[in-house]
């Protein structure tokens, strides 16, 4: 009788779609949502450097410097909580759909504004 069985799931196999893709094959799109939050993005020139996003993020993954007029954030240690965008009072802050490309080093992104004035 277990040959029986057997014999069902072979044939079944048989004419069935395999489960899994060849290798390479092209590159499927992410499902993406449109509430799911990806990658937090910023608009670096509507930031007032205030520092409001920084000491609201709860895994210390935002750093400003305002005087070097600087915003950086480490990615992987992000939690995408969405904490900073609420609490920008310029909402310069996003969170992109689409989430952050893969890496395999502990690169802090860095974003610097441009002085206001020129010389002269």
């Amino acid at each position: 009788m277990a040959l029986f069985g057997m014999a069902r799931t072979v044939v079944g196999n048989f004419f069935s779609r395999p489960a899994t893709r060849r290798y390479p094959s092209p590159q499927r799109e992410p499902h993406v949502t449109p509430r799911s939050r990806g990658k937090l993005e910023i608009d670096i020139a509507a930031c007032i450097f205030c520092g409001a996003c920084a000491k609201r993020c709860p895994t210390a993954a935002l750093v400003v410097t305002r005087a070097e007029r600087e915003w950086s954030i480490d990615r992987l240690r992000c939690c995408t909580c969405n904490a900073c965008v609420e609490v920008c009072p310029k909402k310069c802050l996003a969170m992109s759909p689409r989430p952050p490309a893969p890496t395999v080093t502990k690169d802090k992104e860095a974003f610097r504004q441009p002085p206001a004035g020129g010389m002269g």
